[in-house]
């Protein structure tokens, strides 16, 4: 991979009222792969923030979000490339989340969340959920 390639990424935070978060599992062959993630994806070229957590919700987990707000944008340098997360928080969705790319999903407790179970770039998430 190109070290100086940067990768612009709109994750989505979705809380249920239990204050559990749903997480995705990185597919193994993914780079960070077998770790949980905030569900979300590339943000494609002439497409916003909230148009690729649309869609990349739609693809993923058959959840049309219909309301976000931005909770937090974290840049993070791995060995073989830098990411931009752009996170936000979705507050109106429709829809009941299932893995339709064959991944495993939860529903995990707030209380529960290991940054050691999540990219790196995640723990800053992880933090500001806490602070919620």
């Amino acid at each position: 991979m190109n070290k100086n390639l940067t990768v612009h990424v709109a994750v989505g935070v979705l809380l249920n009222d239990n204050r559990e978060v749903l997480i995705a599992l990185r597919p193994v062959e993914s780079h960070q792969g077998g770790l949980w993630e905030f569900p979300g994806g590339k943000v494609e070229a002439g497409e916003s923030v909230q148009q690729a957590l649309n869609r990349e919700f739609e693809e993923e987990l058959g959840i049309n979000v219909q309301a976000c707000t931005p909770l937090i944008q974290i840049s993070h340098e791995y060995s073989d490339k830098s990411v931009v997360l752009d996170v936000r928080r979705i507050e109106k969705y429709s829809g009941i989340a299932k893995g339709r790319e064959g991944q495993a999903i939860e529903w995990r407790a707030l209380s529960d969340l290991r940054a050691a179970d999540f990219p790196k770039a995640n723990e800053r998430i992880i933090t500001a959920l806490n602070l919620l």
